[in-house]
């Protein structure tokens, strides 16, 4: 048997991880045909059917199974030997890739890839807007960003950012309009702009006040899936919003909103880097927490 090259053994990887030839193909940066009549031929040079084919999916067979689950440490070490010699070079190079929600998205985006690009210009920093939590490890991404407390416990968390508070917000013009409530029931009369969740959910409104907590369901005529557009619904005067803090900072500042119920706020939560912490730190990822870090010191 002629043994399988190192490009055909990684195109297996990718194919059986990813479940799609288009999928594959896009990280491989091929075409989805030759990466099919690849994997075939790696099939005949094993004698082995290594994948189940259909018209909309692609899946390991149980030798397919047993093949990845042996190769993927194997791949993984050889990854970790060619980046652990990086440091010889004198620079570091590679892409990191990060997964974070949309708001910590945009502090990424101010306050680190900045600073990235000027000590690192070698190293590329591929961020996936995803509202959802994922597993980062079978997704394929060095490191995610959420709030502290909902990261897994077998993650290692940097926090970054400082605290981030869930405030409510409305416009001048609505509270002018409607009024200002003092207590967290009184929303109940208001036009409040609901929050869907990635899960499908509708985000609940939390509240906290002398050791009494309390938490509301509440929407208007108008949900929305992201908070930008939530805050500027607020600013339009479409009703009263409960967002993230940063999200509203800007329009807070500049007087289009006007934060209500500070006294009801729940407790500030950390927002972190996470990454596994069974695996060696790839260079480009170390280098992206060092800057993380230095960022959080100043």
């Amino acid at each position: 048997m002629t043994r399988p090259s190192f490009n055909d053994l990684q195109a297996f990887v990718t194919v059986a991880t990813r479940r799609s030839f288009r999928r594959a193909a896009d990280d491989l940066s091929t075409a989805p045909s030759t990466l099919s009549h690849a994997m075939r031929a790696l099939e005949e040079r094993l004698g082995v059917r290594l994948l189940n084919r259909t018209t909309r999916s692609v899946a390991p067979t149980q030798a397919g199974f047993e093949l990845l689950d042996r190769l993927q440490p194997v791949l993984t070490g050889l990854d970790e030997a060619l980046e652990a010699v990086q440091v010889f070079r004198g620079t570091i190079s590679g892409i990191v890739r990060i997964n974070a929600p949309r708001l910590a998205a945009t502090l990424l985006v101010r306050d680190i890839l900045p600073t990235m690009a000027e000590r690192f210009p070698d190293v590329v920093v591929d961020l996936v807007v995803e509202g959802k939590l994922i597993d980062i490890v079978a997704a394929g991404f060095d490191a995610g960003v959420r709030l502290l407390d909902s990261i897994p416990k077998d993650m290692i968390a940097v926090p970054f950012a400082g605290e981030v508070s869930f405030i409510c917000v409305a416009s001048p013009a609505y509270l002018e309009r409607f009024g200002e409530p003092a207590t967290p029931d009184e929303l109940k009369q208001h036009r409040c702009i609901g929050h869907r969740v990635p899960s499908g959910k509708l985000y609940r409104w939390e509240f906290e006040r002398a050791g009494r907590t309390m938490t509301l369901d509440l929407h208007g005529s108008v949900i929305l899936d992201d908070e930008e557009l939530m805050v500027d619904a607020a600013i339009s005067g479409l009703g009263i919003v409960y967002v993230a803090s940063p999200a509203a900072e800007a329009a807070l500042q500049g007087g289009r909103l006007r934060r209500i119920l500070a006294p009801w706020a729940p407790a500030s939560e950390k927002i972190a880097i996470y990454y596994p912490g069974h695996r060696a730190v790839p260079p480009p990822l170390r280098a992206f927490l060092d800057v993380v870090k230095a960022r959080r010191s100043e």
